[in-house]
């Protein structure tokens, strides 16, 4: 009789890690673990947060520097932009410290050691504050509908106009007709730069 050998299954190799650079620069080691790095490619130990925090207070000394810029900013995207490229890879940042967090809050954090709101916190306050009652019901539903979206997203989905053409803002109206609700593009915009401002006025 044929003898029956055991079958030994062998687990396939682990994927090779990840690389992540910034400026050229592999910075993949940051990510998980203590290292010896420095911006400049010197090494000394450090850690992403750390490496993360020497950036920050280069480029904002303190946290009202901070306030002012993030809230004159129109757009947070450029902001995030250019700290990835002063070296901060931001979206591993995110990982480290808590992707329920806005930016914001990830700055204030690690820059400032200020202790967090989650987006959902966030937005949250807002509606206690029944800051949509100046609007008309439509106008109101679409709000709404952003806050949402903040809560779930970010910040990126109210600065694009394009997010009026997404599910379920389609369902309240076309993007011409929700700009007619608030009276024309400009009173739209200015409408979700208070939004946003509300946003940031809690914990600030």
């Amino acid at each position: 009789m044929e003898e029956i050998k055991p079958q030994v299954h062998i687990p396939p190799p682990p994927p090779p890690e990840k690389k992540v650079y910034v400026n050229g620069v592999d910075v993949s080691v940051l990510v998980t673990s203590e290292v010896h790095f420095t911006r400049d490619g010197k090494q000394i130990t450090t850690s992403l947060k750390d490496f993360s925090k020497g950036i920050l207070l280069d480029r904002f000394p303190d946290l009202n520097s901070f306030l002012s810029e993030w809230s004159e900013t129109d757009r947070k995207q450029i902001l995030e932009e250019e700290l990835m490229e002063l070296g901060i890879p931001v979206d591993h940042l995110v990982d480290a410290v808590d992707r329920e967090l806005d930016l914001f809050d990830i700055i204030c954090h690690v820059a400032f050691d200020r202790p967090p709101l989650t987006r959902k916190e966030r937005a949250d306050q807002v509606r206690k504050k029944d800051y949509f009652a100046k609007y008309g019901e439509k106008a109101r539903q679409v709000l709404q509908v952003l806050l949402d979206k903040y809560a779930d997203e970010g910040v990126q989905n109210l600065e694009s106009i394009d997010v009026l053409r997404v599910n379920p803002l389609t369902e309240i109206g076309s993007p011409i007709e929700i700009i007619k609700e608030f009276g024309g593009k400009s009173i739209y915009l200015q409408a979700v730069r208070e939004l946003e401002q509300e946003l940031y006025k809690i914990g600030a």
